[in-house]
Protein backbone atom coordinates (compact mmCIF):
# COMPACT_ATOMS: atom_id res chain seq x y z
CA UNK A 1 0.00 0.00 0.00
CA UNK A 2 1.74 3.31 -0.64
CA UNK A 3 1.75 6.36 1.94
CA UNK A 4 -0.71 8.37 -0.09
CA UNK A 5 -3.45 6.04 -0.06
CA UNK A 6 -2.67 4.86 4.07
CA UNK A 7 -2.82 8.73 5.10
CA UNK A 8 -6.12 8.58 3.09
CA UNK A 9 -7.58 5.77 4.93
CA UNK A 10 -6.65 6.84 8.29
CA UNK A 11 -7.82 10.67 7.40
CA UNK A 12 -11.02 9.20 5.72
CA UNK A 13 -11.57 6.70 8.16
CA UNK A 14 -11.28 9.69 11.12
CA UNK A 15 -13.23 12.31 9.20
CA UNK A 16 -16.54 9.57 8.82
CA UNK A 17 -16.31 8.82 12.22
CA UNK A 18 -16.47 12.44 13.55
CA UNK A 19 -19.29 13.10 11.00
CA UNK A 20 -21.36 10.15 11.67
CA UNK A 21 -20.93 10.48 15.48
CA UNK A 22 -21.77 14.06 15.03
CA UNK A 23 -25.11 13.50 13.07
CA UNK A 24 -26.08 10.73 15.62
CA UNK A 25 -25.80 13.77 17.91
CA UNK A 26 -27.72 16.15 16.37
CA UNK A 27 -30.48 13.78 15.09
CA UNK A 28 -31.26 11.48 18.08
CA UNK A 29 -33.20 13.86 20.62
CA UNK A 30 -32.55 11.25 23.16
CA UNK A 31 -28.91 12.34 23.26
CA UNK A 32 -29.91 15.97 23.70
CA UNK A 33 -26.40 16.82 22.11
CA UNK A 34 -27.30 18.95 19.09
CA UNK A 35 -25.12 21.48 19.18
CA UNK A 36 -22.13 19.37 19.54
CA UNK A 37 -23.57 16.87 17.01
CA UNK A 38 -23.21 19.85 14.69
CA UNK A 39 -19.65 20.64 15.88
CA UNK A 40 -18.46 17.07 15.62
CA UNK A 41 -20.12 16.86 11.73
CA UNK A 42 -18.74 20.08 10.36
CA UNK A 43 -15.14 19.29 11.81
CA UNK A 44 -15.82 15.49 10.11
CA UNK A 45 -16.91 17.11 6.64
CA UNK A 46 -13.81 20.03 7.04
CA UNK A 47 -11.09 16.74 7.24
CA UNK A 48 -12.88 14.26 4.85
CA UNK A 49 -12.49 18.03 2.55
CA UNK A 50 -8.74 18.19 4.15
CA UNK A 51 -8.48 14.45 3.23
CA UNK A 52 -9.22 15.03 -0.84
CA UNK A 53 -6.67 17.67 -0.90
CA UNK A 54 -3.71 15.96 0.92
CA UNK A 55 -4.01 12.63 -0.87
CA UNK A 56 -4.38 14.73 -4.51
CA UNK A 57 -1.37 16.85 -3.41
CA UNK A 58 0.61 13.55 -2.27
CA UNK A 59 -0.39 11.57 -5.83
CA UNK A 60 0.74 14.48 -7.96
CA UNK A 61 -2.85 14.98 -9.08
CA UNK A 62 -3.68 18.34 -10.81
CA UNK A 63 -6.26 20.37 -8.73
CA UNK A 64 -10.23 19.72 -8.62
CA UNK A 65 -11.77 21.00 -11.76
CA UNK A 66 -15.59 21.92 -11.21
CA UNK A 67 -17.49 21.08 -14.35
CA UNK A 68 -21.08 20.42 -15.39
CA UNK A 69 -20.99 16.31 -15.27
CA UNK A 70 -18.96 17.14 -11.75
CA UNK A 71 -22.13 18.85 -10.29
CA UNK A 72 -24.20 16.53 -11.54
CA UNK A 73 -22.66 13.14 -10.36
CA UNK A 74 -22.22 14.92 -7.05
CA UNK A 75 -26.25 15.79 -6.95
CA UNK A 76 -26.99 12.21 -8.29
CA UNK A 77 -24.55 10.54 -5.40
CA UNK A 78 -26.78 13.14 -2.78
CA UNK A 79 -30.21 12.01 -4.12
CA UNK A 80 -29.62 8.81 -4.35
CA UNK A 81 -27.94 8.28 -0.71
CA UNK A 82 -30.66 10.37 0.80
CA UNK A 83 -33.58 8.14 -0.71
CA UNK A 84 -31.84 5.12 0.30
CA UNK A 85 -31.99 6.68 4.18
CA UNK A 86 -35.65 7.58 3.55
CA UNK A 87 -36.19 4.16 2.48
CA UNK A 88 -34.20 2.71 5.39
CA UNK A 89 -36.02 5.51 7.98
CA UNK A 90 -39.32 4.11 6.39
CA UNK A 91 -38.63 0.90 7.24
CA UNK A 92 -37.16 1.23 10.24
CA UNK A 93 -38.87 4.29 12.24
CA UNK A 94 -42.08 4.50 10.30
CA UNK A 95 -42.69 0.67 10.13
CA UNK A 96 -43.83 0.84 6.26
CA UNK A 97 -41.88 -1.79 4.87
CA UNK A 98 -43.08 -2.10 1.48
CA UNK A 99 -43.34 1.07 0.65
CA UNK A 100 -39.69 1.81 2.21
CA UNK A 101 -38.15 -0.98 0.52
CA UNK A 102 -39.42 0.75 -3.01
CA UNK A 103 -38.19 3.66 -2.09
CA UNK A 104 -34.51 2.67 -0.95
CA UNK A 105 -34.23 0.04 -4.00
CA UNK A 106 -35.04 3.28 -5.83
CA UNK A 107 -32.28 4.65 -3.88
CA UNK A 108 -29.32 2.10 -4.28
CA UNK A 109 -30.37 1.91 -8.25
CA UNK A 110 -29.49 5.49 -8.04
CA UNK A 111 -26.36 5.34 -6.54
CA UNK A 112 -25.31 2.17 -8.94
CA UNK A 113 -26.14 4.66 -11.65
CA UNK A 114 -22.77 6.63 -10.86
CA UNK A 115 -20.53 3.82 -12.14
CA UNK A 116 -21.61 3.82 -15.91
CA UNK A 117 -21.73 7.73 -15.47
CA UNK A 118 -18.16 7.92 -14.20
CA UNK A 119 -16.42 5.30 -14.98
CA UNK A 120 -18.51 4.67 -18.92
CA UNK A 121 -19.27 1.07 -20.18
CA UNK A 122 -16.56 -0.81 -22.18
Amino acid sequence: MKKSNFVALVLGTVSGVLFALGMCMALLPEWNAFKPGVIFGTVGIVLGIITVLVWRKMENKAPIKISGKGVGVVVLAIVGALTLGLGMCFCMVWENIILGTIIGLVGIIALLMLIPITKGIK
